[in-house]
């Protein structure tokens, strides 16, 4: 997605993303097909074709990516086991690593793939900036 994003106006083949990205190119392939059918990436057959952003950089959110790849609805995992946390008072980290993944998600939720084209990334309800 970071490749297309770069370069928004001309297409890119499996290929070229896979050797671009140090990455195989059947791996390439199952991960454009996977954006594809999620509506986040464009597909054109034969020559001249490849693929593009299906839509602005802008109006995609790092979390519409990740989403498709990873569970993001877990929850925070207390690292001293499932019988400290929830029994009782939490863990003296659970605030800590609540927080973090609450700032991770407000990150993915608030980053665009604008900024692989210079577009900063959105500023959150508080007006303060989020990305640093």
């Amino acid at each position: 997605m970071s490749y297309l994003a770069a370069d928004p106006s001309r297409r890119a083949g499996s290929a070229e993303i896979a050797k671009a990205r140090k990455i195989s190119r059947v791996l390439t392939a199952k991960l454009l097909t996977q954006l594809a059918a999620a509506g986040l990436v464009s597909g054109q057959p034969g020559p001249g074709g490849g693929y593009t952003l299906a839509k602005p950089a802008n109006k995609i959110r790092l979390l519409d990516i990740v989403q498709l790849f990873e569970q993001t609805k877990t929850p925070v995992r207390c690292p001293f086991g499932s019988g400290w946390c929830g029994h009782g008072d939490p863990c003296p980290l659970h605030d800590s690593i609540s927080g973090l993944a609450e700032t991770a998600r407000r990150f993915l939720e608030t980053t665009t793939l604008g900024v692989f084209v210079g577009v900063p990334p959105s500023r959150s309800l508080s007006g303060r900036r989020t990305g640093r």
